[in-house]
């Protein structure tokens, strides 16, 4: 399995974020790569491949460009308006109030972000930028190299961007621009299925009315959980997309045996869609110990879990999510990309 590595990861570093009332230190930071790192070499995997450039296309093919031009230039326009630190909302465009893309920063950073953890700095925009060329390499990798798999190592993670908002930690959404670039590459149908702890938002919302693409997700409950405000099992799809959206929503204290009987659904699901191309969002924040997340799944179950994707018998593209314990994360990953490589 090819794994191709964002190199410039490390140039979005937030200094911190709201987390229940408090600033804390960002849960989402350059540690976690960097351990994940240390681990593949540590067990002499795949060296790990520089993205290609594909520019700026595959990206607008799913995102406002006027977004793009925001994300590109606010942290600029914070500066030059005399401001210090990240660049974090404060106010939101809610029902009842005017939503326009206001001139004023302020107005302007709420109206594209969805909540307050996801600050912007200098290097935001080129972090998040190589981190969509490094999963567009992963799915040319498969596409037109012939590879069976190839996994997106990159942060920020992605699938909470929508087509024009930002938050969750994401700007850019990874697994949406792998799946459209499938499409416009040749694929007849792409199946996602995201097994980070939190769910897709981004992703569902971005291809709500399509019926080809399949959006799956196995996530907590969002009655409980982040995002809250999407996520629940009766959001099937509207229009020419309804019946292309699944959404199994768990419980707290999920273990790995019900974990693997809402994975079970899915598959029926994904079977019956017969796609060409599988795009997984992959967060290890599912995880006993992950800070942020309330899943039961242990280091020794993500064998299994790859195991499982790969009964699915679909080229597969890993686009790297969530997972904010960081000293396991680089063993929770590898289990899951070795059980993925046993079954194949």
């Amino acid at each position: 399995m090819k794994i191709f590595l964002n190199t410039d990861f490390a140039l979005h570093s937030g200094a911190g974020e709201m987390h229940q009332g408090e600033l804390v230190p960002c849960f989402e930071n350059p540690a976690r790569l960097e351990n994940i790192i240390s681990a593949f070499q540590s067990h002499q995997l795949e060296p790990l491949l520089s993205p290609a450039d594909f520019g700026m296309q595959p990206i607008l093919a799913v995102h406002d460009h006027d977004y793009i031009k925001f994300l590109q230039t606010i942290h600029a326009e914070w500066v030059a308006d005399g401001r210090k630190g990240d660049v974090v909302p404060y106010i939101w465009p809610v029902p009842g109030l005017k939503r326009s893309a206001h001139q004023n920063l302020n107005a302007k950073v709420g109206y594209y972000a969805f909540s307050s953890d996801s600050p912007i700095m200098q290097g935001t925009w080129q972090a998040a930028y190589s981190g969509a060329q490094t999963a567009l390499s992963a799915v040319d990798a498969v596409l037109n190299q012939g590879d069976q798999a190839a996994f997106s190592l990159s942060r920020p993670p992605g699938h909470h961007a929508h087509k024009a908002n930002y938050g969750g930690y994401c700007f850019l959404n990874n697994a949406a621009i792998c799946a459209q670039f499938g499409l416009d590459n040749g694929c007849k149908k792409v199946a996602i299925l995201d097994v980070d702890f939190h769910h897709g938002n981004g992703t569902q919302d971005i291809f709500y009315q399509r019926s080809d693409v399949l959006h799956v997700s196995i996530h907590g409950d969002p009655k409980s959980n982040f995002p809250y405000y999407l996520g629940d099992a009766d959001e099937i799809g509207e229009g020419e997309g309804r019946g292309y959206n699944l959404n199994l929503p768990l419980a707290d204290g999920t273990d790995m045996q019900q974990w693997s009987l809402a994975f079970q659904q899915s598959a029926d699901k994904i079977n019956a869609f017969a796609a060409d191309l599988l795009i997984v969002p992959l967060g290890v924040d599912t995880f006993e110990d992950d800070p942020i997340s309330s899943f039961k799944i242990t280091t020794a179950d993500y064998l299994a879990m790859g195991k499982l994707i790969a009964s699915l018998k679909l080229p597969c593209v890993f686009v790297m999510e969530g997972g904010y314990d960081v000293g396991p994360i680089g063993q929770n990953v590898i289990n899951v990309l070795q059980g993925f490589e046993q079954n194949i």
